[in-house]
């Protein structure tokens, strides 16, 4: 019970900065209808109370299930089972991302079901595990992960030349989208096994980071491909709230409760299915691990229908209806400073992102401050949520004018930074982009877009997760030149000495 009541007092922290900045909107410049009111007060209490059963079900169920299969891949000891494995278990725990399914529904619902959740959801997951796979391999064979980081975006840079604008927003919040609560444990615990099949221990710890960057990667070259392959351009889009359904508070919460039960039912059997297979064939755990474990899954799938309730039915409308009434009016001055408010709250309420500050202070000896980390990704994301309502303001401005010239600086950083910060720089943007990035943000994003004259949903709502996932990217590798420059020339390149595990979180 200590565990579960730490991750409350974390999802707290997340979600409670939000919900008191729509309180006081509420009550000064946006007040919202009474029942959209209630319906997003209860949605929150959904959400704190889902994700904090989710995050524990995670710890106790699924991260285990990861380690004992990554235990699995290095007892093998054959680089075949690394890759099938790979793209299987890859495939199955991105369709069971909760951030995912909240992105890809947010894409169903602006495009009135053109392009379907699922179809995002599969595409998506395609691409998580051929990525996956590639990762894994990469460590066996010792491949340096900024040369693969490097050809991968080259790629991604190519494919976008051919990418609808429309899809192009899309395929780098699914990047951001991916990365998530759940994938991230499964993968770094997974990675962890695979790297074990090395010798050398200070290789393998090194080794074990920026798997989670070239994953995210395969999101982003997966949707574009759906785009250039499908030709599916010129789609408009439009946003829709609950409300439609039902003027009563508990109206939607009813509606969607079966759907959305059904859908986690089906995101993890695959992976309850594997455990039990692999289980009875090689781990062989005691009873009382088994009994832990099935316990764990089931925690996940409560968890996950109660948070991914609370988003849908009284949180993303909050959201969306919050962003359109401060983007009616005729002072555009308000929905920036809003946006930039909630970019800051959002990147200092994420738990995990406290871990990452504590343990950039613990690789540097604490040369570079918690204190430093924290303002500057939460100046950089509370810029990048601004940057993004500004994009909707400026009719020729577009998302690739941030994210070409961002990507670009984060590759040539990559080349003179020591590479430890390299791995924590890319992990980092996934671990920025978290829950309430893909609920409360994504939506506040759309509301705006919708009400912006020129602004379309589907070109300017998305895209700004992407913006939240570049930013710690540049961030955190500028703040690594800069300690390379202050410590010395040697600085920090012998990136084996220092343990660092940016996925424990």
């Amino acid at each position: 019970m200590h565990v579960l009541a730490d991750k409350l007092k974390e999802v707290l922290y997340a979600v409670l900065p939000v919900t008191f900045i729509v309180i006081i909107l509420h009550f000064t410049l946006v007040p919202l209808e009474p029942v959209v009111f209630i319906r997003f007060l209860i949605g929150a209490a959904c959400i704190i109370i889902g994700l904090s059963i989710f995050l524990f079900g995670v710890d106790v169920g699924i991260t285990p299930i990861g380690t004992l299969m990554g235990s699995f891949v290095a007892k093998s000891n054959k680089i075949w089972i690394v890759i099938v494995l790979g793209l299987g278990l890859g495939f199955f725990i991105s369709i069971a991302e909760p951030d995912l399914h909240i992105l890809a529904g947010q894409i169903e619902l602006v495009t009135s079901g053109s392009i379907t959740k699922w179809a995002i959801v599969i595409i998506v997951s395609i691409g998580i595990a051929a990525l996956l796979a590639a990762g894994l391999v990469r460590i066996v064979y010792n491949i340096p992960l900024y040369k693969m980081l490097t050809w991968l975006y080259l790629l991604i840079f190519g494919l976008a030349i051919f990418t609808s604008p429309e899809f192009l927003a899309i395929s780098f919040d699914s990047s951001g989208a991916t990365t998530g609560a759940l994938t991230v444990p499964f993968m770094l615990a997974l990675a962890l096994g695979v790297s074990s099949l090395k010798k050398d221990s200070k290789a393998s710890e090194k080794d074990s980071f920026g798997l989670v960057a070239i994953v995210s990667a395969g999101a982003i070259i997966a949707v574009m491909i759906m785009s250039i392959v499908t030709r599916q351009d010129k789609i408009t889009g439009k946003l829709e709230t609950s409300s439609n359904i039902s003027d009563s508070v508990l109206g939607p919460y009813f509606h969607k409760l079966p759907v959305i039960a059904g859908e986690i039912l089906l995101a993890l059997l695959p992976i309850l299915l594997i455990f039990l297979i692999f289980n009875r064939i090689s781990f062989k755990v005691s009873r009382r691990a088994f009994r832990r474990t099935l316990v764990g899954v089931t925690l996940t799938f409560i968890g996950l229908v109660v948070f991914l309730l609370g988003v849908n039915a009284g949180f993303m409308d909050a959201g969306a209806i919050v962003g359109h009434t401060l983007a009616s009016m005729d002072h555009k001055v308000y929905i920036i400073i809003t946006a930039l408010l909630l970019g800051l709250v959002v990147i200092l309420a994420e738990p995990a992102v406290y871990v990452l500050t504590r343990q950039v202070e613990d690789v540097t000896s604490g040369y570079v401050s918690r204190r430093a980390v924290l303002l500057s990704l939460s100046l950089g994301v509370g810029a990048a949520v601004a940057l993004s309502i500004v994009r909707m303001l400026v009719p020729d401005l577009e998302l690739w004018h941030y994210l070409l010239p961002g990507y670009l600086i984060s590759i040539l950083l990559m080349y003179v930074v020591p590479k430890l910060f390299v791995g924590i720089a890319f992990d980092a943007g996934g671990v920025a982009s978290g829950p309430m990035t893909a609920t409360f943000i994504l939506a506040f994003a759309q509301g705006a877009a919708e009400a912006i004259e020129g602004a379309d949903v589907m070109v300017d709502g998305f895209g700004i997760i992407a913006m939240v996932a570049m930013t710690p990217i540049i961030a955190l590798q500028v703040m690594g030149f800069i300690f390379k420059l202050k410590s010395g020339k040697g600085g920090m390149e012998d990136d084996e000495r220092t343990p660092y595990r940016v996925g424990e979180h």
